[in-house]
């Protein structure tokens, strides 16, 4: 019978911390099949927080083993989504570093040293089996009672007939009888053991090298993670399976392996596994919808992991900076439980951080700089980066999102069209926009006080909706001062007449 994967075998107190308290090696592996989505960021950016918090270093490294599957520009969308996000790589493929090559498809002298070690010491043999066979032995595997995951009959291992070398060969790893119980630092002492059928003995012999010369993942992790000095190793729930045969591998040469936590699946609100639709998109992508680094990396740092209370019993405030989530960091405060991705959190921590932003005279420059071009271009090219940075200042602090310019606040940039608003203000309402027109100050303030004095039953909501219909088809977002001096007065005053003429004309 399995062991559950979550059935810690210890019932001991954790320990008081399991954060390290020396400078740790931690390691980004990506596979360069796809462009960079919200699970893969979350596994960098925690390797990368743990390397910081602890003033180690953290790497990048490309498993681009499968050939088959490389997509031409991933490798490049890795580089730029973490540049991006702020998460600089101490070593990797652009940055070098005395532990290269650090893309796998260039390791293949080293890993074919490191395989005939394991031949050597008859820890692995080679297998010659065709695929029609290898998947007779899994439809087999399946009809036992009980049935096994673990399919293959080790043929070639013990038949010197089919342990010669051929062109399709691979190797294959000598899987221990039992893998060892080992220590997760998220969940503790786990033993998983693959469910056998004695009756017709499979073993658990993986392929750690291909008929290409090249690796699986499996061996090139480990070889990989020992020669470049990793000491601990963050990755997705989804690995826990094959954590004992990574280990094992590590026993076969002599290596310690390295601290392993798992981390947990990201799931909707719904409690079900993302889907490909919700969990690849890209984080680029992210850019284009007008999303900020930091509240990027604010809303996946809580994928799993909560800030700590400085004060027991008052909450602490979870809309924080890269620089203060490194600070904040520890294993300690992990979480086991799935981790629900909500994008209405995306954008409450997207609307604090523009206003951040907008506050900071170096990072406001910045963001004026980084979105004029996309500005200028859906806007026709009318405006100069100060008009770009006057809507900021006056828009920002109420946008959830940069792109919401572009949607939601197209009056800024271009007339109101009349004949698409569906709610349009009383004629009664029309000699407001007419007196505005003919009033002298230059104070809006003033003017309402004026008409009011001048018309008892108005309201100050009837002067502000229908003004706010004249200037903006009646979205909301600026206060009416700030909006008059954005469109200027000759742009203001345009907008009143046509207004008004629509409101006749609909009367």
């Amino acid at each position: 019978m399995t062991t559950p994967i979550f059935a810690p075998l210890r019932t001991s107190k954790t320990p008081p911390s399991i954060h390290p308290t020396t400078p740790v090696r931690t390691r980004f592996a990506p596979s360069p099949t796809g462009y960079l989505h919200l699970g893969s960021l979350r596994t960098a950016l925690y390797n990368y927080l743990l390397a910081r918090s602890t003033g180690g270093q953290f790497l990048l490294r490309l498993e681009d083993t499968d050939r088959t599957r490389l997509v031409p520009d991933a490798e490049q969308n890795i580089y730029d989504s973490l540049r991006w996000c702020n998460m600089t790589v101490d070593e990797g493929p652009e940055t070098g570093g005395k532990y290269g090559p650090y893309r796998q498809s260039d390791r293949k002298d080293i890993y074919q040293h490191y395989v005939q070690i394991l031949l050597d010491k008859g820890l692995a043999y080679r297998c010659s089996c065709s695929k029609d066979r290898l998947n007779s032995l899994r439809e087999s595997a399946m009809k036992l009672k009980p049935p096994t995951t673990v399919t293959y009959d080790r043929k070639c291992a013990f038949d010197p007939q089919h342990s010669h070398t051929s062109d399709d060969s691979v190797i294959r790893f000598k899987s221990p009888d039992k893998y060892e119980q080992f220590d997760d630092l998220l969940h503790g002492k786990l033993d998983l053991q693959p469910q056998y059928n004695y009756n017709d003995r499979r073993y658990d012999d993986i392929v750690i090298m291909k008929s290409d010369g090249l690796p699986t993942y499996h061996f090139a992790n480990v070889v990989d993670d020992h020669l470049m000095k990793i000491t601990h190793v963050i990755r997705g729930e989804e690995w826990l399976p094959s954590t004992p045969k990574h280990i094992a591998l590590y026993r076969a040469f002599g290596w310690e392996p390295p601290s392993y936590v798992h981390i947990p699946l990201l799931t909707s609100l719904g409690d079900k596994k993302l889907s490909k639709r919700q969990g690849d998109i890209g984080i680029l992508s992210m850019k284009e919808k007008g999303i900020l680094p930091e509240a990027l990396v604010n809303f996946v740092a809580l994928f799993g992991w909560s800030p700590p209370r400085e004060t027991p019993g008052v909450s602490t405030s979870e809309s924080m900076t890269l620089d203060q989530i490194i600070k904040s960091f520890s294993l300690d405060h992990l979480t086991k439980g799935n981790a629900k991705v909500n994008d209405s959190k995306l954008y409450f921590f997207n609307k604090h951080h523009i206003t951040l932003a907008i506050n900071d005279p170096q990072k406001f420059q910045e963001l004026v700089d980084s979105n004029f071009d996309k500005f200028h271009s859906f806007s026709g090219g009318k405006y100069n980066k100060d008009y770009f940075a006057k809507v900021l200042k006056y828009l920002g602090p109420s946008l959830s999102s940069l792109d919401e310019i572009e949607t939601l606040h197209r009056y800024i940039y271009e007339p109101v069209n009349y004949a698409e608003l569906t709610k349009i203000p009383s004629p009664d309402f029309v000699h407001i926009l007419d007196r505005l027109l003919h009033l002298s100050s230059t104070s809006f303030d003033e003017n309402v006080k004026l008409l009011l004095k001048e018309n008892p039953e108005l309201t100050k909501k009837d002067i502000f909706q229908t003004v706010r219909f004249a200037l903006s088809g009646g979205t909301s977002g600026l206060t009416i001062p700030l909006l008059i001096d954005l469109l200027g007065e000759q742009e203001f005053k345009e907008r009143l007449t046509r207004a008004t003429e629509v409101i006749i004309k609909k009367a």
